[in-house]
C-alpha cells in the first residue's frame, strides 16, 4: 500500500498572475489573484485533502492495514477533493452530500468513482448522517479515512502549501514579496483561512501579513463566534453560497484570529454572487459565489482593502481565487437573472 505513495500527492503548483491592469476600476494597488480553480478537482480543497489522505495512508500501513477506504461530507468541493484523491490513490470513496449541493456535483463525484449518497438540508446534517450512520455500518476490515471538509490540522498543512509556493517557487521576487500587504480570502468553516496562517506563520517574510477574511451576512460563521468569543453553531442558513454554508467556524479560527492580524468583513450573498459574474466576464473562468466572495473586493469593494492602510501602486495584495467546481454557464446566467 506504501507504494501508493511514491506517486505523491494529487495536487499541483497553481498559477499566481497579476491582473492589476485587467480590471475595469483602478485598485489602490497591484492586485495578484492565485488561481486554485487550476487545481484537477476545481478548488484548492485538493491541497489539504490530498494530504490528509497521504498521511492517512501512512499511518494505515503502521497498523498493518490494508482494506483502506475514505469517507467524506461537503457541499461539494471538499467531496470532489476526497474523490479526486481517493481515485488518485486507488481507494473506494464515499460522500455524502446536502440536497443543496449543485446538481452537477453528483455526477463529477460518480464519475470520479465515488459513491454518493444525499442527506441533509445542510452539510451540517449531511456530516453527522455520515460519521453516525455511514461510517459506524461500515466493515469491519475497512479502516476508515475521515475526510472532513475544513476541520483537521493536516488540511491546514496542505492548504498552507497555497503561500510555500509562492515563495519557493518563486512566484514572487524576493523584492515583490517585501511589498505584499495582505491576503484576501473566503471563510466558511475556516479551512482555507487557517491554512493561510499556517503558510504565512511558516515562511519568514510573510509572517506578519494580515489577511483580509470575507464571509457573508447570510453565513456569519466567523463574525457571531468573534461575538461570542467562542464557537457559535448557526440554527438556520438560508445562503446562495452553498460552499461557505457551514454552520460553525473552527476554533483553530478563533485562535488563529487571536494571534494572526485578521480582518473579518461580511457581504451580501449577490455581492459574492456578482463576483462571481465579474471573474467570469473579465476573465473568462468559471468560479463559484464562495469564490466570488473574495474576487468582489478586487472589483466593487476595493474601499474594503483600506483594512490593509493606505496602500501605494507599488504595494501588493494577494487574493486566494479559491476556486469550485460546483458552476457552470447555465448556473452563471441563473443568477445574472438575480440583478435584472
Amino acid at each position: 500500500m506504501i507504494s501508493q505513495l511514491a506517486k505523491g500527492e494529487p495536487s499541483i503548483d497553481t498559477s499566481l498572475i497579476e491582473v492589476t491592469d485587467k480590471l475595469p476600476n483602478k485598485p489602490p494597488c497591484r492586485i495578484f489573484i492565485k488561481n486554485e480553480y487550476e487545481q484537477p478537482s476545481g478548488s484548492f480543497k485538493l491541497r489539504g485533502m490530498g494530504h490528509l489522505v497521504a498521511k492517512s495512508i501512512e499511518r494505515a500501513h503502521e497498523l498493518k492495514k490494508e482494506n483502506v477506504e475514505t469517507f467524506a461530507s461537503s457541499g461539494g468541493n471538499a467531496g470532489l477533493a476526497a474523490a479526486y484523491t481517493s481515485r488518485h490513490y486507488n481507494l473506494s470513496c464515499t460522500v455524502v452530500l446536502p440536497t443543496t449541493a449543485h446538481s452537477g456535483v453528483v455526477e463529477k463525484l460518480e464519475k470520479l468513482g465515488a459513491k454518493v449518497q444525499v442527506h441533509g438540508a445542510h452539510w451540517g446534517e449531511a456530516d453527522s448522517y455520515l460519521r453516525e450512520i455511514v461510517m459506524k455500518s461500515v466493515d469491519a476490515s475497512v479502516y476508515p479515512v475521515y475526510c472532513p471538509p475544513f476541520d483537521d490540522p493536516l488540511l491546514w498543512e496542505g492548504h498552507g502549501t497555497i503561500i510555500d509556493e509562492i515563495v519557493n517557487q518563486n512566484q514572487l521576487s524576493p523584492e515583490e514579496c517585501g511589498k505584499v500587504r495582505g491576503i484576501v480570502c473566503s471563510v466558511g468553516g475556516g479551512g482555507l483561512y487557517n491554512g493561510v496562517v499556517a503558510g504565512l506563520s511558516r515562511n519568514a517574510q510573510f509572517k506578519d501579513v494580515p489577511i483580509l477574511a470575507v464571509e457573508t451576512f447570510q453565513t456569519p460563521t466567523f463574525s457571531e463566534a468573534l461575538k461570542a468569543g467562542k464557537v457559535v453553531t448557526l440554527k438556520s442558513i438560508n445562503t446562495l453560497v452553498s460552499c461557505l454554508a457551514s454552520p460553525y467556524i473552527s476554533a483553530q479560527s478563533l485562535a488563529n484570529y487571536n494571534k494572526h492580524r485578521t480582518h473579518v468583513q461580511m457581504i451580501d450573498d449577490l455581492e459574492a454572487v456578482k463576483g462571481s459574474i465579474d471573474f467570469y466576464d473579465h476573465f473568462g473562468t468559471l468560479v463559484e459565489p464562495a469564490c466570488g466572495a473574495t474576487i468582489s473586493m478586487a472589483f466593487d469593494n476595493t474601499s474594503y482593502l483600506k483594512c490593509f492602510g493606505n496602500l501605494s501602486d507599488e504595494e501588493i495584495i494577494i487574493f486566494i481565487g479559491c476556486g469550485g467546481a460546483a458552476i457552470s454557464v447555465d448556473s452563471l446566467n441563473e443568477y445574472r437573472k438575480l440583478f435584472t
